[in-house]
């Protein structure tokens, strides 16, 4: 039976453009849509010729419709962007890609420096070039440009404190002009002659420094014409390693592979006529979507994310066709205020780029399919092992960390049918209990994870416990004390005891309430992936303690002292001779400095000594 009467609701609703959201019964949105005339489209869901399964299965689960009218199409277009990202609608397909991309940056100093950026910045002047797919993409860029042009790459407030050139300049890596007056042309030449080679100028340059290597040869300076040559080397072997073509600026190429409900989207970066690297991306893909809503969907997802600092290039080479590219390429060019082309049939070195998207895409989406595949070999196992009535939708597992009880904390992992979740992962900083005590930490955690009534979605089927019959008695009382927030699914508890010789393999399986140990074997999928979530949740724990205690490490004792601030704190390291001499400095020693009362010297004598 249907949830919501239609025919009311579309008699009312306006020709306008805009963006319709669908809810349930729960009052969630279920889907989001634009259209260029909402009657129109909306009616289209509501047709008695309706036949589409995606579509027949949304609509029987729609208990209202909202709608918000736009000027144009290509603010509807971005509002359904934004509400997509908001809400995650279950029927839209979801790119889950948040990460910024990053460029190289050639700052306007006196002696430019090239650094790594994650976000242009208006306020900072100099030149940006990218964007590139990852930083590993840059970093590596960074050290090309280390080795061919020799500017800096150093911080600011390094190049403002040396005394002297530092290793850099003995590899000839830079020019040292924080201390060398006598390279400042030539500094200025090799800025030029990288930010040339940065727009795909390498030909032009190349050219530069082979009349520059004969102009030295011919004054006699080889020193000067052997530096031009080894350049020249070095930039003519970074050309035969790259795959350019001279008329390409500004190209991302999308290959697309679909099979078995499963989406793959290939992306190769081009920017002056090099290719600066490529990503694969596995959108959520609802039942039944079609190739047309995939590539619509992973275009407007892709690029309307303006704050993750990616620049639309005016030609997109895309290996399938759609019904809406010429008006979706009308949508992005109005965006952009310039002309920006969907290409589907192109030739020559273009054609190439769109064949190696295409097969980038369907190798990578045949290994998804087949890691996929033998996941799903390691749940069922996994789930036949602990006698589960029902598939496993969510695990978690928890572990904890410390170093002779410093700073403490507690990781837990989240595995879902697509294996480790990481979005969902959390770290807690464990207060307030005896230091070492990991029974009290695991009680802790544990008490704060389930302290609020959960939906279905968030309760995990499987709560893994890395420790023994102690931290599982632990966890066996708080989740009996927070019952009610449990309502709705109760999970199994299972310890994780490692074996005497603490090898993998050799772990001990303890079931909760029963304290049955479970009998696997070593070479058993259901304890490799046991011992993965195990693993994760080990490694995740470290690097939180890790992150914790060297955040200690940096922190000054006297910065969580009462009454002393920046100044008096500098005060007292500079008439001290650091933090060692303000410990053994007495009251009377500590008073007689300026500002420095007897009951703030009291106060940070107490405090260094860990007196109460």
């Amino acid at each position: 039976m249907r949830l919501f009467d239609a025919s009311d609701f579309l008699k009312t609703l306006t020709s306008a453009p805009g963006v319709y959201r669908m809810f349930d019964a729960l009052d969630v949105v279920i889907y989001v849509g634009k259209a260029k005339n909402l009657k129109k489209r909306l009616n289209h869901y509501f047709s008695l010729t309706q036949k589409h399964p995606k579509t027949l299965a949304l609509v029987t689960h729609i208990a209202h419709i909202e709608v918000t009218v736009t000027h144009t199409e290509t603010e509807a277009l971005i509002l359904e962007h934004n509400f997509i990202k908001q809400y995650k609608p279950k029927y839209n397909i979801l790119l889950r890609d948040d990460k910024s991309y990053p460029y190289l940056f050639l700052s306007a100093h006196k002696h430019p420096q090239l650094s790594l950026v994650r976000h242009k910045n208006k306020k900072r002047k100099g030149t940006y070039f990218g964007p590139y797919p990852s930083g590993s993409a840059v970093r590596s860029s960074l050290n090309l440009m280390q080795k061919l042009f020799p500017i800096r790459q150093c911080s600011d407030s390094y190049y403002a404190n040396r005394s002297r050139p530092c290793l850099q300049y003995q590899l000839k890596r830079c020019l040292a002009p924080c201390v060398k007056t006598n390279v400042q042309e030539e500094y200025a030449h090799q800025v030029t002659l990288a930010s040339d080679f940065l727009q795909g100028k390498s030909q032009q340059v190349i050219e530069k420094l082979i009349v520059e290597m004969q102009s030295a040869s011919l004054q006699l300076a080889f020193e000067k014409a052997a530096l031009r040559r080894d350049q020249i080397q070095s930039l003519k072997k970074v050309q035969e390693q790259q795959w350019v073509s001279g008329d390409i600026e500004q190209i991302d190429v999308l290959g697309l592979a679909y099979e078995q409900g499963v989406a793959s989207f290939h992306l190769l970066f081009i920017r002056q006529g090099r290719i600066l690297g490529s990503r694969n991306y596995f959108p959520k893909v609802p039942e039944h979507s079609s190739k047309d809503e995939l590539l619509r969907a992973f275009l407007s997802q892709f690029y309307l994310s303006a704050q993750n600092g990616r620049a639309i290039p005016k030609e997109i080479l895309i290996s399938d066709d759609f019904a809406e590219r010429h008006s979706f390429m009308a949508l992005l060019s109005e965006y952009c205020a310039y002309k920006v082309h969907l290409k589907t049939d192109v030739r020559g070195q273009r054609a190439k780029f769109l064949a190696l998207a295409k097969t980038n895409a369907k190798s990578a989406l045949s290994s998804y399919l087949s890691k996929k595949s033998s996941l799903s070999k390691r749940y069922l196992l996994l789930e036949k092992l602990l006698c589960l009535k029902a598939p496993i939708q969510r695990m978690e597992c928890y572990d904890i960390s410390h170093m002779m009880g410093e700073k403490t904390v507690a990781s837990c992992v989240v595995f879902d049918v697509n294996g480790a979740k990481k979005s969902a992962y959390r770290h807690f900083n464990i207060q307030g209990i005896t230091p070492g005590d990991d029974y009290a930490a695991m009680a802790q955690v544990l008490s704060r994870r389930f302290r609020e009534k959960q939906p279905l979605e968030n309760i995990p089927d499987v709560v893994f416990l890395d420790g023994g019959l102690g931290q599982l008695t632990q966890a066996e009382q708080v989740l009996n004390n927070l019952k009610e927030n449990l309502a709705l699914k109760w999970p199994l508890l299972v310890g994780i005891a490692k074996g005497v010789a603490r090898k993998a393999g050799e772990e001990t399986l303890i079931l909760a309430d029963t304290h049955q140990i479970l009998d696997v074997d070593s070479d058993s999928p259901a304890l490799h992936l046991i011992q993965q979530i195990r693993d994760e949740s080990h490694r995740f724990a470290i690097l939180g303690h890790r992150g914790q205690r060297d955040k200690k490490r940096r922190t000054s004792t006297l910065e969580n002292i009462l009454g002393v601030g920046v100044k008096k704190r500098q005060q007292l390291l500079n008439h001290f001779g650091g933090l060692q001499g303000i410990k053994v400095a007495t009251v009377d020693e500590l008073s007689k400095i300026s500002g420095i009362s007897v009951c703030l010297a009291n106060r940070i004598y107490e405090q260094l000594h860990g007196h109460n």
